[in-house]
C-alpha cells in the first residue's frame, strides 16, 4: 500500500554512452611515441632481418647509452625550471681529463674515474653558482661555461687529441697509457651480451627515476619548477634545490664521458660534437612519453632509445647520410604534434 509520501521507483538510468573520440585521442597522445617505436621496430626489422638480431639491438642501446645519461641531467635541470646547455662540453671535457689524467698523469682506473666525476660536479656547481648566486639567467650561465669549457679542455694538449705517445706543449712525450681496466667500462659486456654502458645507463635511469618519481626531493625539485614563490612559501630550500639538479647535471654528463672515454680508447677533441643536441632532444622527447607533458627521467631513456632505433635502422637500409636528419626531425615532429595538438584539443 503507498502513501502520499511514497515516490514511485525509479527505474535504472542507462550509463552515459562512451566519447569513442575523445578515448581514442587520449590513446594516440599518451602512445604516440610507443607505436612509433614499434611501428619503425617492424618495419624495419621486414626491410632488413639483421635489424632485429640481438647483437644489433645491444649495439644501438650501447650507442644511445651516453645520450640517454646526459637526456637525464637535462631532465633534472628542466625539473626545476632551468636548462643545462653546458652538458655537452663537460662531457667532452670529461673525455679530454680522463685520458689526459691516465696518458699524461700516469693514475690508473681507482683515481681516474672519481677525479672526473669531481671535476663533472665542479662544473655543475660553477652553473648554479652562476644561476643561484648571481642571478644569471640558466641559458646564459650554462652557455658560457659551455664556451669556457671548450675553449678550456683544449689548452692542455695544445688543441691535439690525447693518446697514448702525445707530444705535449713543452715538446716531452706523455708516457702513459690507457688503464686496461678503465677501458672494460666500454667496450666489455655483462654475461657476453649486455655491454657495462647499458648496464650503467639502467642503473642511473632507476636511481634517478625513484628520486624524481618517489621521493620528497623528487616533489620539491618539480613544485621549484612549477612554482619557485610557492615552493620557497612552503618550505623548500630552492637554492639547494637548484644547486642539486646542475650538480647531478654535470656528474651526469662526466660519466658519460668517462663512457667515451673508455669506448674510443683516446681523448677526441671533437667527442663531444653532437652530445648537446642529442641529449635535448631526448629530454625533450620525453615530454610526449604517455602524455606527461612534464620533464621526466623514463621518457628520456626512450626518447634516447627513440633516435638511436630510428638512426640505427636509416643507416642499415643505406639511407643517404644527408637526409636522415631530415627524416628524424619528421618523425619527431610528427610525434610531438600528435602529443601535443590532441592534448591542447581536449581542455
Amino acid at each position: 500500500m503507498t502513501t502520499l509520501n511514497d515516490e514511485p521507483a525509479r527505474s535504472p538510468q542507462p550509463p552515459p554512452v562512451a566519447d569513442w573520440g575523445e578515448k581514442l585521442q587520449t590513446f594516440v597522445r599518451t602512445s604516440t611515441v610507443f607505436v612509433l617505436l614499434a611501428a619503425m621496430i617492424i618495419g624495419f626489422s621486414i626491410a632488413q632481418p639483421a635489424f632485429i638480431q640481438v647483437a644489433n639491438q645491444m649495439s644501438i642501446l650501447q650507442a644511445v647509452s651516453v645520450v640517454a645519461i646526459l637526456g637525464a641531467g637535462v631532465t633534472i635541470t628542466l625539473a626545476v625550471g632551468g636548462f643545462d646547455l653546458s652538458i655537452g662540453a663537460v662531457a667532452a671535457s670529461s673525455v679530454m681529463a680522463a685520458s689526459y689524467a691516465m696518458v699524461v698523469w700516469g693514475l690508473d682506473v681507482a683515481l681516474t674515474v672519481p677525479l672526473v666525476l669531481a671535476f663533472g660536479a665542479l662544473a655543475g656547481l660553477a652553473n648554479a653558482f652562476l644561476v643561484v648566486r648571481l642571478k644569471v639567467p640558466d641559458l646564459l650561465a650554462t652557455l658560457s661555461v659551455m664556451f669556457l669549457l671548450t675553449g678550456l679542455q683544449l689548452i692542455p694538449t695544445a688543441g691535439r687529441s690525447i693518446s697514448a705517445g702525445l707530444i705535449l706543449p713543452d715538446g716531452s712525450t706523455a708516457s702513459g697509457a690507457y688503464d686496461p681496466a678503465f677501458l672494460l667500462i666500454g667496450r666489455s659486456t655483462l654475461f657476453g651480451v649486455v655491454p657495462v654502458s647499458v648496464v650503467i645507463m639502467l642503473l642511473v635511469a632507476v636511481v634517478l627515476y625513484v628520486l624524481t618519481e618517489h621521493t620528497r626531493i623528487g616533489r620539491l625539485l618539480f613544485a621549484t619548477g612549477g612554482n619557485e614563490v610557492a615552493a620557497r612559501l612552503a618550505g623548500a630550500s630552492v637554492a639547494r634545490l637548484k644547486t642539486l639538479a646542475y650538480v647531478l647535471s654535470g656528474t651526469l654528463a662526466s660519466l658519460g664521458g668517462i663512457i667515451i672515454a673508455a669506448r674510443v680508447g683516446r681523448g677526441d677533441v671533437s667527442s663531444g660534437a653532437s652530445l648537446l643536441m642529442d641529449s635535448v632532444a631526448a629530454a625533450l622527447i620525453g615530454f610526449a612519453v604517455l602524455g606527461l607533458r612534464r620533464p621526466n627521467v623514463f621518457g628520456a631513456i626512450i626518447g634516447a632509445v627513440f633516435v638511436g632505433i630510428l638512426l640505427n635502422g636509416l643507416t642499415m637500409l643505406n639511407t643517404p647520410y644527408y637526409t636522415q636528419d631530415f627524416v628524424k626531425g619528421v618523425v619527431l615532429v610528427g610525434a610531438l604534434a600528435l602529443t601535443y595538438g590532441l592534448g591542447r584539443r581536449n581542455r
